[in-house]
């Protein structure tokens, strides 16, 4: 169950797609997600919009957390946070956190992005390291990408089977290379009703936690809103699943075709 918040993070760098008249989100969107390891309901993620600023510049400030939950936490104890804070108007990102506890496993990074300089720059505090990393304009982080694609692109570009491509820069190891895959449209069955929904394909990278490139396959509101609402993964070890189990301060009415 390593790096099981990892998966959840993804899944927001995916949100993908469309871009319409009015804006997916706003300041006060509260996302919940109850994530299961194989039979186990292995605990729960949440992932919080607010308005910020960092040096004057009008920011969205996003803090995403899991942490496991009953009988699972006795087995292995997960408490992660990822935070992001990017342009509220060119959704570039400026400041990226991680805080990762899984099961001993610890990572603790911040990310400051300066595009004047065309670089970042990452602090290390567990190792009291720091590296530079060469960035351009269109640079994401994990966080800042799932909102940047929510208005970047238009359904009407995308074609079954076409992928898109992104750099992201969330860790010590360098900028990495995102290539998303659409799969079409399917409608699925939530706590909510059925909700239809764009489906897409990520391309890992196979070995420490997935089983195969294509392992991966999350699903989106095909709304206004375009919130994940379910993601799927067959890991190197195990199986992980994540639903959609509560949402407050969206910006447009949530799509539920029937209860």
């Amino acid at each position: 169950m390593k790096k099981t918040f990892f998966l959840f993070s993804l899944m927001f760098a995916v949100y993908a797609t469309a871009q319409d008249v009015r804006p997916a989100y706003k300041a006060g969107e509260w996302l919940k997600f109850r994530i299961h390891y194989g039979f186990l309901n292995a605990s729960y993620a949440t992932l919080n919009l607010t308005n910020d600023s960092i040096d004057d510049i009008p920011v969205y400030h996003v803090v995403g957390r899991g942490k496991t939950t009953g009988f699972a936490s006795i087995f292995f104890k997960v408490d992660n946070t990822f935070e992001s804070y990017f342009g509220r108007k060119d959704g570039k990102p400026y400041r990226f956190i991680r805080k990762t506890n899984e099961g001993g496993y610890t990572k603790d990074i911040e990310i400051d992005f300066f595009y004047n300089e065309d670089k970042a720059i990452l602090k290390d505090n567990k190792n009291g390291k720091e590296f530079n990393f060469s960035v351009n304009d269109d640079i994401q982080d994990l966080i800042s990408a799932s909102y940047y694609l929510r208005n970047k692109y238009s359904l009407d570009e995308f074609e079954v089977g076409k992928s898109i491509d992104m750099d992201m820069l969330f860790d010590d190891d360098g900028v990495y290379k995102f290539k998303l895959k659409f799969l079409g449209k399917e409608i699925i069955r939530t706590k909510f009703g059925k909700v239809e929904c764009l489906k897409f394909r990520p391309i890992v990278q196979s070995g420490r936690v997935f089983k195969e490139k294509e392992s991966l396959t999350l699903w989106v509101s095909n709304d206004l809103n375009k919130i994940p609402v379910r993601i799927k993964a067959d890991l190197a070890v195990g199986s992980l699943k994540a639903d959609l189990d509560g949402y407050n301060g969206l910006k447009n009415q949530f799509k539920i075709i029937m209860r």
